[in-house]
Order: C-alpha cells, then structure tokens, then sequence
C-alpha cells in the first residue's frame, strides 16, 4: 500500500505491505480501540523512535488506517516536534559539548532543544480529556507553528524520539500514557535516512552529512541505548522491515 503525505512541510512517500496491515497495524488499531471502549475515556498512547526511523510518516498512516477500517475507533495523531525550542532562542542560547561553548542551534534536535516542561503541560492536559490546541514544527520555516492542531479524537497518538527516554524528566512522560510503543533500527540505516530527509529540506548533501554525524547521530545512539521497554516493540531492519519482536520467528511484515 502507497502512502503519501506531508510530515513537517516535506513531502514523505512509504509502502505498507498487506501483511504489515494484517498482522501489525489493524491488531494494534483493535487493540487500542478495546482499551478506549474498556475504560470508557481517551486513552493517550506514545510511539518512540530514535530520528530517522519513520515515526510520523507511520503514525499518521495509522491515523488514516482507522478511519477506513471497520471495527476500529479513529485515532489522532500527534508529534512532539512542536515543542522545539524557537530557531531564536536556539541561536542565542549556548551550550558546553566536548569541553567547548556552541550555540545550542547546532544540536538541534537533542532534548535540550525541547521545552520539556511545556511538553508535560499539554500531554497532561490532553491524556485528562480535555480538547487542547497542539504546535506542530514546520521544518521549511525551521520553528513549530502553534495551535496548528486541536486534540479533539478519544484515542491520541503522540510520536517523538524521547517519549521515552530514561532521563530525569524524560521519565515521567510516560506516566500520562495508556499504552507505549517503540521502534528500534540500526544506527546505519537511520543515517541514511537522516541525510536523505535532510537533503530534502534544500541542504546541501555534504552539510547535511555533516550536520547528521554531528548532531542527529549523538540523539539517535541515546534512543536506542536508553529507551524504556514498551507494551509493543518493533523493528525496522536495512530491507524496510517492520518486525514485532514476539514475531520474528514467524518472518518479517514489510513495511
């Protein structure tokens, strides 16, 4: 199944196979859709997923899923890439990496380019049910775009790539959630896609190169070195493979 959409101002195109449908995606749609009718509320789910592994394009394939399938509640889903801090403050505010002062630009995209404490507030406002506007980062403009979004669906979706991090206020996040899910993928494969999405924004293939070896590769080794277990992990392998780990005996869903 081609899927096309426009995550964060690029134009993203994926294949989803019958079987990753079949097998992964409406079960775990089903899945999410019996817990909200079980306790009767919106229930608040979190994908993590280190940068480059594909999360928002998925999430939002998931959110198109549940509107056209039969027996599933549709979901909403959302990132966490609106709470960048402003291009403005990144470049005026600095920060010591490797015994030296840099501007906190450069790192764009590690926690510390979050405003984490804004991010607690709007999650814990919209797992309690309360319908919220929600900033979505424009990577054209290079800043989030506020209230571009209003959180209004019973079953939400949050992506983002430290959701789950196990980190002093990172933490907590997950507390706000009624079911977690993780991707993992390896480190090659991620920079590949990095540059690439990089490449696409209009930067030149040797900065961009440059920026993800630099900036995006240190974020993605501390997804995938310390990402909290989730309810549901899968895998994204060198062939565009989604696996769920309780299922790779029985072979591989493309994805």
């Amino acid at each position: 199944m081609e899927y096309h959409v426009t995550v964060n101002g690029i134009e993203v195109s994926a294949r989803y196979s019958d079987r990753a449908v079949r097998e992964i995606f409406l079960p775990l749609l089903k899945r999410l859709t019996a817990m909200q009718k079980q306790k009767g509320r919106r229930i608040f789910v979190m994908l993590a997923a280190p940068p480059g592994a594909g999360k928002s394009t998925l999430c939002s394939f998931l959110e198109n899923l549940s509107g056209k399938s039969t027996g599933t509640e549709e979901i909403q889903a959302v990132g966490m890439d609106g709470f960048h801090r402003r291009q403005e403050y990144l470049l005026s505010h600095t920060i010591c990496r490797d015994g030296e002062e840099i501007p906190m630009v450069k790192i764009k995209g590690a926690p510390v380019t979050f405003d984490l404490e804004r991010l607690k507030e709007y999650v814990k406002r919209a797992a309690a049910g309360e319908d919220c506007g929600w900033p979505v980062y424009d990577r054209i403009l290079h800043n989030p775009v506020e209230d571009a979004l209003r959180i209004h669906k019973d079953i939400i979706l949050l992506e983002g790539n430290y959701l789950l991090l196990d980190e002093d206020g990172w933490r907590d996040l997950s507390a706000f959630a009624d079911y977690t899910i993780s991707i993992r993928a390896g480190e090659e494969l991620l920079r590949t896609r990095l540059i690439d999405r990089r490449v696409k924004t209009g930067v030149d293939r040797e900065a961009a190169v440059q920026f993800v070896d630099y900036s995006d590769m240190p974020n993605a080794r501390l997804c995938l070195e310390k990402t909290m277990p989730a309810d549901l992990q899968l895998e994204l392998d060198s062939e565009g493979l989604l696996i769920p780990e309780q299922a790779q005996t029985a072979g591989s869903a493309v994805m």
